[in-house]
């Protein structure tokens, strides 16, 4: 059975689920920062801040969204394997060049502002460090929790919603341009 995505048809379901919360977390992003107008158009098409799906070339993924400087790595599974997402998210952010990499993983049955983003202490602790924030008060800004699995730290990462990491990520704009 195919399923039909933006027209066409699509051979694997899964793929068209992933795909589709690609698209979402992408759309909701730009939305949120302001940079396209009420119909999804780009304000201006040439910025190099509006948040993109790039196309997939070669063997080097590059992530699944790139929101500068984040490359999002967007997940729609049941089971999540977080530390493995937050890893390859890291892998695909120096692929593409980006200082950043996140996991972005879907919650069933809610809004897309409720996704889960996923961030490796190690990116957290240079995020917050960027913004020069406090470990409470970075924490408290953009309702982070942690997990801390075992005492190996490459398994530790922080969690937030995709509305908070939309927050964080105008903030760390700002803080680029303000430079």
């Amino acid at each position: 059975m195919a399923l039909t995505f933006g027209g066409a048809d699509v051979a694997n379901p899964n793929k068209a689920k992933g795909t589709q919360w690609e698209s979402d977390v992408r759309d909701y992003l730009n939305a949120v920062l302001g940079l396209v107008d009420e119909y999804g158009k780009f304000l201006d098409p040439f910025d190099a801040h509006n948040v993109r799906r790039p196309a997939q070339e070669g063997a080097r993924d590059v992530g699944d969204v790139h929101a500068v400087p984040f490359v999002l790595e967007c997940k729609d599974v049941k089971r999540p394997s977080v530390p493995t997402f937050v890893r390859q998210a890291e892998v695909e952010a120096r692929h593409a060049g980006f200082p950043y990499g996140v996991a972005v993983v879907k919650v069933r049955r809610s809004n897309v502002r409720s996704g889960k983003v996923h961030v490796g202490i190690r990116t957290w602790t240079r995020v917050r460090l960027a913004l020069g924030m406090g470990a409470r008060e970075f924490a408290e800004r953009y309702t982070f929790t942690a997990s801390l699995r075992g005492r190996d730290t490459a398994r530790w990462y922080m969690t937030t919603e995709l509305d908070s990491f939309a927050r964080m990520l105008a903030d760390t704009r700002a803080l680029c341009h303000a430079q």
